[in-house]
């Protein structure tokens, strides 16, 4: 039967993101529009997105937090850029950001020395192979594959190399071990809720260093400098921004910190994401149709969780066949204002990915389930 509560918010898209809980566009009221993001009142703003996010991420003091463009991808893109040439380098790969980054690693900067550790979509490379005393190009949490690392002991604290984590889809949702993270990088767009196009990097001493010491024999754009004549850019990590930033997002965004400073910090925001997660896997263990993507129970990410089709009927057609099952399914719940965009990455195997992070609440999980059973024995029919 066609199922009658629906979810409050039918946002369940891995990005942007569902606002946070209560949010209005009243919550832009304090934005400082009309003025120079240089000016004092628009730098003290953006001043307190980097403390604020330092704050509730744990993030140690000794490290430079700044806030630059281009999203995730920017802010990565920015650290590989910089930092990468000085030393071999091993790269993780295993769904689309991470190859994403491999094909940047081996084709763009033509790095000579690369190894490559691989898995499938729905396994985790195998951690043992790394090399630290080499440069470690990772994600955390693989957005499109729902396979994320469960913690940072493969990674020795004596290490020679720098590790360089892509932590868009698990910053505020999962915890970091930053004493084992060099460079890790974020957006406002995911766990936050925020608006796109600003990404946050984060340096520890050492990458600091490696700024300072290593000169890159490659043009560096404007955007992805760091550094000038062997010293930091210390204006960068304190709100100084590379280019013009939106004082719309930055308000937005400095909502989203001060609401889950308000919900009691780090801690909640991952028990909440956790919350999410747990109340799939136990849907789950009674559907005939559906499970995770992530093989390993301990790898499933909480925030991008993503979902493939285990009806025999379905899944012995081809790529093609399913993904067009999918697209009506995702179709028939978009129609039903019931989930917006929980079609699989374009490059993932044909699923759903249902997003879980901290801004949206559980009892809209709860709601959309029904749902997705409604929605597959509504599409069954029409394709059998």
């Amino acid at each position: 039967m066609k199922p009658v509560t629906k979810p409050r918010n039918p946002c369940f898209g891995s990005g942007p993101t569902a606002k946070r809980p209560g949010w209005s566009h009243d919550c832009l009221a304090g934005a400082i529009i009309g003025r120079s993001h240089r000016s004092s009142v628009a730098q003290e703003q953006l001043r307190r997105v980097i403390d604020k996010s330092m704050a509730i991420l744990q993030i140690p003091e000794d490290y430079r937090v700044g806030i630059v463009p281009a999203s995730d991808t920017g802010a990565y893109e920015m650290a590989m850029w910089s930092l990468l040439g000085a030393r071999g380098v091993d790269v993780l790969a295993w769904e689309s950001f991470s190859t994403g980054w491999l094909v940047d690693v081996t084709r763009e900067l033509s790095i000579e020395d690369v190894r490559t550790i691989t898995a499938d979509y729905g396994d985790l490379p195998d951690l043992t192979k790394v090399d630290c005393d080499r440069d470690v190009v990772f994600v955390w949490n693989g957005t499109t594959s729902g396979v994320r690392v469960v913690d940072g002991s493969w990674i020795p604290s004596n290490r020679r190399g720098l590790t360089l984590c892509d932590a868009t889809s698990a910053a505020f949702a999962m915890p970091l071990p930053w004493e084992k993270l060099d460079v890790a990088t974020w957006s406002w767009q995911k766990v936050l809720g925020g608006e796109a196009q600003h990404g946050m990097i984060a340096l520890s001493p050492r990458a600091v260093e490696r700024l300072e010491s290593f000169q890159v024999d490659r043009p560096l754009p404007k955007i992805f400098r760091m550094a000038k004549n062997g010293t930091l850019i210390e204006g960068i990590f304190k709100g100084e921004t590379i280019n013009t930033p939106s004082m719309l997002a930055v308000a937005d965004v400095l909502d989203a910190l001060s609401w889950a400073e308000g919900i009691g910090g780090l801690d909640k925001l991952i028990a909440r994401s956790q919350e999410n997660l747990r109340v799939i896997e136990n849907w789950l263990k009674s559907s005939e149709w559906a499970d995770f993507l992530a093989r390993e129970p301990a790898t499933r990410s909480s925030t991008s969780i993503c979902l493939k089709i285990i009806d025999p009927g379905i899944s012995a057609t081809s790529m093609a066949e399913q993904k067009k099952f999918v697209q009506h399914m995702t179709d028939s719940l978009a129609k039903a204002e019931v989930a917006y965009d929980i079609s699989a990455y374009r490059d993932a195997p044909p699923g759903l990915r249902v997003w879980g992070g901290a801004t949206v609440e559980t009892d809209d999980i709860r709601r959309l389930l029904p749902w997705l059973d409604w929605a597959f024995d509504e599409t069954a029919p029409k394709f059998f």
